[in-house]
């Protein structure tokens, strides 16, 4: 009889990790409170473009995976994964709401045996300090009836470098037995499982990637600025410092950063930090350059504008979601874009092959029609987001002016006068060709 398991959340965490349990024969049941995904997937259907349709219909046709929004199903399960969101509220401090209602919703149908892992992004202590005194409601004694373990997601939504099962799990658990118990879960579906002695080493290990990552961003956006000061093309830089083999990682400008973890992740770690008193110096200084480079990138526009003036301007936006290939708008640097270029009083348009509508915030706009007229009639097309299919001959054949934040158009030959972020055409010094 296969094994089952239950998976909260099934989002662009949820959904591809109850794939890959599915490919490895398990039988599923998804929970969601999104009653829009339920009807999706119940017709077989897909909503994230890494998890095949094919493959959904055929699951739920089998009866391999069921989807429901009543925590009661549970039960069946010998183990529930929890991949809920843990985004930041307003003030910019973690936001534990869905994390704790799904707790409370699922403690009083855990039955003994069973085990929780969460999955969810979070701060050193969340499983023990916040998810923990909640299961306890169930009555169960942790590590003996019930298990707990945190094993952070490592999904990189629209890549498809590596398959889910190929990238390392790190595991832990609130007890020895509660690791043991969430290692052999992970070991079923996964290549290879990292086990760690603690729960907070675990989620500690998730900020370090995404901080990392959120820091090293920071530092080429400040060196792509100073770049542009000097007449050097950052782009060319870091091509040619990749070349050493040791000692260099290659990290690339952006108009800042987006989505569920890079940008949410450290300020999860800063939280954390600033409870205990101590100071967070990378996080607070990465977090000021990150979030002035829409600002920048729309002061480079002005720039490259002969009267320096946005007024009346039509200007093109080529998309609007967090990276390319990925229908996700969360903490886009984009949309901050868009907001900063109306509020210059500019004529704003956006074409993105993933989004039709944009609705964010007060924020109501569709998706253009990419076509000669539209480009032809922009006075600047800004290529934000380079997804895959976009026709960048097209654009530089048909636009008069593109500023390229992602170096997409570098030797594209056109009519369109092309300006790239961080490529020094209005600093000190020339480059030689």
């Amino acid at each position: 009889m296969s094994r089952t398991i239950a998976i909260v959340g099934l989002g662009y965490v949820g959904l591809p990790l109850a794939e890959t349990y599915m490919d490895q024969g398990f039988r599923v049941i998804g929970i969601d409170k999104d009653e829009n995904k339920l009807k999706l997937l119940n017709e077989g259907r897909s909503y994230i473009a890494d998890v095949p349709e094919a493959k959904i219909r055929l699951f739920v046709q089998s009866g391999q995976l069921e989807v429901s929004s009543e925590y009661s199903s549970i039960a069946a399960a010998e183990a529930v994964i929890m991949c809920v969101p843990t985004p930041l509220n307003q003030q910019h401090e973690p936001d534990m709401a869905y994390l704790i209602e799904a707790s409370r919703d699922m403690s009083g149908h855990l039955q003994p045996g069973q085990l929780v892992a969460l999955e969810s992004s979070t701060y050193p202590g969340t499983t023990r300090e916040v998810i923990l005194p909640l299961l306890e409601q169930s009555g169960l004694r942790i590590g003996v009836e019930l298990f707990v373990g945190f094993s952070p997601e490592r999904v990189n939504p629209g890549s498809r470098r590596y398959a889910l099962q190929e990238i390392p799990k790190i595991v832990s658990g609130i007890t020895s037995a509660c690791a043991d118990r969430t290692e052999e879960l992970y070991q079923a579906a996964f290549h290879k499982v990292v086990r760690v002695s603690s729960t907070e080493t675990a989620e500690m290990a998730k900020l370090l990637e995404n901080t990392f990552r959120f820091v090293n961003i920071s530092f080429m956006n400040e060196f792509a600025m100073l770049c542009d000061r000097l007449g050097i093309n950052v782009w060319e830089v870091v091509e040619a410092a990749s070349t050493k083999p040791f000692g260099f990682k290659a990290f690339y400008p952006g108009p800042g950063v987006g989505g569920h973890c890079i940008p949410v992740d450290p300020l999860y770690l800063q939280w954390k930090a600033h409870q205990l008193e101590v100071d967070s110096t990378f996080i607070e200084a990465s977090t000021r350059i990150n979030r002035s480079m829409p600002a920048y990138v729309v002061s480079r526009i002005k720039q490259a504008m002969e009267d320096s003036v946005l007024t009346g301007k039509r200007i093109l936006v080529l998309g609007v979601t967090f990276k390319e290939d990925v229908a996700d708008i969360r903490e886009s640097s984009s949309i901050e874009i868009l907001r900063l270029l109306m509020a210059e009083g500019a004529q704003v348009e956006y074409h993105d092959p993933l989004v039709t509508d944009l609705k964010d915030s007060g924020l109501e706009l569709t998706s253009a029609e990419l076509d000669t007229e539209i480009l032809e009639a922009s006075d600047c097309v800004l290529l934000a987001v380079h997804h895959k299919g976009l026709p960048l001959d097209q654009v530089v054949a048909h636009a008069s002016l593109v500023f390229d934040t992602r170096n997409a158009l570098r030797g594209r030959q056109g009519k369109a006068r092309v300006i790239a972020l961080g490529d020094g055409t209005s600093g000190h010094f020339k480059s030689l060709g």
